[in-house]
């Protein structure tokens, strides 16, 4: 077995187990990494909400992050929740030279409480934004930090650049309902913005989602990715794994969104047994092409990038962590032969897979 990359998740402990540092793990080790950790707080919480926080001390937190890096270099580091100035500014110390930083502060809980203090959020502006990769923000976090209120499409790109401003490399701003019956995203840096949107606003808003967001893409950069393509495929993991299993309303007419929801689970089911999209339409008992409109709606993909996406994520994942030779490799992935899927990953990833594996 080679070793996984290690990403260092600084992050307060959640007991229902559907955000912190809980899911953390959970979404780093299902992307194919290592997780170390250091818990900055334990809140008392269920279904209810939080019913008390309990933040640990600063020597503590600092403590666990200094802990791990005398066993290892993580490759990636994701800052959730902390509430301490003090704390946050020894913590800069640890990590300023990581490289690749996903700041995801948690400023307001799932309903709407204050999780962080003025003197704290001044002392992430000041002391982690300057070495942040991405700084992700839900809107309202970030009208929280800057003061300003944030109700359209170009508040969005204001904010994010006044973010970008403050040192962060790029920001993924989430939670924009500007549109009726849609919700936006916003991928700002280095020259460039990126806007994306979904007509599943209760999937996107679901509680545990940014953290697990924000996880995934630290794990895709740890692995090498760059900032965008980390955005793409943690989203893709999002979509097979929290957001498109929420329940939607049949009151409401999203068929679509069921029929989406199915083909995804078929393809996690059956992606070594078949890479071809008649077989899931057949599954599903409807048509190609039906099936093709479906998955360009939803998730602006084809179905046969939707099953590409998996098998590439999959590959990755044996390659880094297994010792399994290339043919073997390919034979777990249902591929007729070695070359086949060495052409396959080629056009994907730009390079074979032996040299992925050796880069």
């Amino acid at each position: 077995m080679n070793n996984p990359v290690s990403i260092l998740c600084v992050n307060g402990s959640d007991s229902t187990g559907h955000s912190g540092i809980q899911a953390d793990i959970k979404t780093v080790r299902d992307l194919g990494g290592h997780a170390v950790t250091a818990v900055t707080s334990i809140a008392v919480q269920n279904e209810d909400g939080i019913q008390c926080v309990h933040t640990l001390p600063d020597d503590i937190v600092v403590g666990q992050v200094r802990a791990v890096y005398q066993d290892s270099r993580p490759k990636a580091v994701k800052i959730g929740m902390i509430d301490s100035p003090k704390a946050i500014r020894l913590l800069r110390n640890e990590i300023v030279g990581c490289g690749r930083i996903v700041c995801s502060p948690g400023v307001l809980s799932s309903r709407g409480g204050c999780l962080m203090s003025n003197d704290s959020i001044k002392s992430l502006c000041n002391n982690i934004l300057p070495i942040t990769t991405i700084l992700m923000l839900k809107c309202t976090d970030a009208e929280i930090i800057l003061g300003r209120s944030i109700s359209t499409d170009e508040d969005m790109v204001m904010a994010s650049r006044r973010f970008v401003d403050m040192g962060a490399e790029s920001v993924l701003l989430r939670g924009g309902k500007f549109s009726e019956g849609r919700i936006h995203a916003l991928l700002y840096g280095d020259g460039s913005q990126r806007f994306f949107s979904s007509v599943n606003v209760s999937g996107w808003q679901r509680h545990g989602v940014g953290g697990a967001l924000s996880s995934a893409i630290a794990t895709r950069l740890a692995m090498g990715d760059d900032v965008e393509l980390a955005v793409g495929n943690a989203h893709d993991y999002l979509h097979r794994q929290v957001v498109y299993a929420e329940s939607f309303d049949r009151r409401n007419n999203l068929r679509p969104n069921d029929l989406y929801n199915k083909f995804l689970s078929q393809v996690a089911d059956n992606y070594t047994k078949s890479h071809d999209v008649q077989f899931y339409a057949d599954a599903l008992a409807i048509t190609t092409r039906y099936l093709s409109q479906i998955t360009k709606s939803i998730s602006g993909r084809t179905p046969k990038q939707v099953i590409d996406s998996q098998i590439l994520r999959e590959s990755e994942v044996l390659l880094n962590t297994t010792t399994m030779s290339i043919q073997e490799i390919a034979n777990v992935l249902g591929f007729s032969s070695q070359m086949v899927f060495a052409k396959f990953f080629r056009k994907c990833k730009g390079q074979s897979p032996s040299a992925y594996r050796g880069g």
